[in-house]
């Protein structure tokens, strides 16, 4: 009979509970002086919501550097070109090898990384390579610099689908040793202008390869562009992994009777992303709208789009009556929108402070005693089809006048967009991102609309 006192005692304290929570959809209805100390849900859905463009974004030296043509059928044209810094082998001074040279060939080696995003099946590229008319130092630069190059002048080309995943074979030239043939990881091989090595490396004066920074002054850098090769293909945008990328040089030396074929290699000093987005009407109309709040918002990687939301519903609650329990902001892609066109694999959500600098918000901020940066949330979960961050502290402060909102976003952000502390929390980057080309048509504050974004929020109503 313990037992069964004990499961029926269980079971009315659960029936208790569970009565005690209530929904309620609108900031402070439903709550009475009469009530009990009870947990109560609000589903806030007076959240304002707005498309903004996106700042620059710094590209100097990105672990993904994006190179695209892609043309969104609902955002418009997004154009990302490359500019890459060569530098001599080893990063140091270079000795010509002894003997007559002959070049056999030279090619631009483009490793793919992670995140292509278009049409990778029917579309054919043509990537074009060009030399730069000015110095591509290594220092900082921004999406929207504009570099200048020689036009007139292709010194390497390659049309090819793009299989970001799929291993190559060449021929690897080994010094005194028999050549052989090895597998390497996915990558764009560019035939490149053997005339351009021969004058720049094997046959330039010494002052010019005496150091990487004479060598760098003198060649300038090189300007790569994306083709699509039909017009009526969308094209699409592929990340590079430029760090361990270079220019391959095969050549063949003839020293009195020694002939022997060897290889060298010319590292990138540097390379950064110029992205251009030339918008739809549809989304151009969305930058304009004075409008306090949009029923669609739109979101783009590659520094494009971001969305300012704010909650005046706020205002309605009483902190002298209530303790927080949670807040939960939810946001829902458009149905259907996710066709061809995956939703974005991660947002991230910021603040501004008094200078409009960017600054994590409570919930994620290491410096706040109550966040739950692993449980912030962020992440696209595909089964319910939604984005949830949790944002308690952030929405607490709010309440209680903490805090002033100067302006809070919403932003795309690569999966691999994070900084770990020195105490090994693992944050999310609140900056503009260039490593992830996706897009979201997200529902805003569409009234008739089941998808609508909206702040649930449950609490404690504090008797009196």
């Amino acid at each position: 009979m313990k037992f069964l006192r004990l499961d029926l005692l269980t079971l009315l304290i659960s029936l208790f509970i569970f009565n005690s929570c209530k929904r309620q959809d609108g900031i402070g209805l439903g709550v009475t002086p009469e009530n009990q100390i009870n947990g109560s849900l609000i589903v806030d859905s007076n959240v304002i919501v707005n498309t903004v463009a996106e700042d620059s974004v710094l590209t100097s030296v990105l672990p993904k550097t994006p190179l695209g043509n892609f043309v969104d059928p609902d955002f418009g044209t997004t154009v990302s070109n490359v500019v890459l810094g060569v530098t001599l082998p080893n990063g140091a001074a270079y000795t010509v090898p002894a003997g007559t040279l002959t070049i056999d060939s030279a090619v631009l080696v483009l490793r793919y990384a992670n995140g292509f995003y278009g049409d990778s099946v029917a579309t054919r590229f043509t990537a074009n390579v060009y030399q730069l008319n000015e110095i591509a130092y290594p220092q900082t630069y921004y999406s929207n610099k504009q570099w200048q190059y020689n036009s007139g002048n292709v010194l390497g080309s390659k049309t090819f689908i793009a299989r970001t995943h799929d291993s190559v074979t060449i021929a690897s030239i080994r010094d005194a040793k028999v050549d052989t043939i090895q597998k390497v990881g996915p990558q764009v091989r560019i035939p490149f202008s053997k005339k351009f090595i021969y004058d720049n490396l094997f046959n330039a004066n010494g002052s010019q390869l005496a150091s990487p920074t004479l060598f760098e002054n003198a060649v300038k850098g090189l300007y790569v562009t994306l083709d699509k090769g039909a017009s009526s293909n969308v094209g699409g945008v592929i990340q590079l992994a430029l760090d361990s990328s270079h220019i391959d040089v095969f050549y063949k030396t003839v020293n009195g009777t020694t002939i022997d074929t060897a290889s060298t290699i010319l590292p990138f000093s540097t390379h950064n992303a110029q992205i251009t987005h030339i918008y739809s009407t549809t989304i151009q109309a969305a930058l304009n709208a004075k409008s306090n709040s949009q029923n669609t918002f739109y979101l783009q990687g590659l520094a494009g789009l971001r969305a300012k939301v704010s909650f005046p519903g706020l205002t309605q609650l009483n902190p002298d009556s209530i303790v927080l329990n949670r807040a939960e902001l939810v946001i829902t892609p458009m149905p259907g929108s996710g066709i061809p066109y995956a939703p974005l694999p991660k947002l991230t959500m910021y603040q501004l402070d008094i200078a409009h600098r960017r600054t994590y918000i409570q919930d994620a901020s290491t410096g706040d005693i109550r966040a739950q940066i692993a449980q912030f949330g962020g992440g696209y979960d595909k089964t319910h089809k939604q984005y949830r961050f949790l944002v308690t502290s952030y929405v607490q402060d709010l309440i209680r006048k903490k805090t002033i909102d100067y302006g809070t976003y919403i932003a795309p952000i690569d999966t691999t967009e994070v900084t770990s502390g020195s105490s090994g929390i693992v944050t999310t980057n609140i900056g503009p991102s260039a490593q992830v080309a996706a897009r979201t048509i997200a529902v805003g504050s569409d009234k008739n609309s089941p998808y609508k974004i909206k702040l649930n929020i449950i609490y404690t109503r504090i008797r009196k």
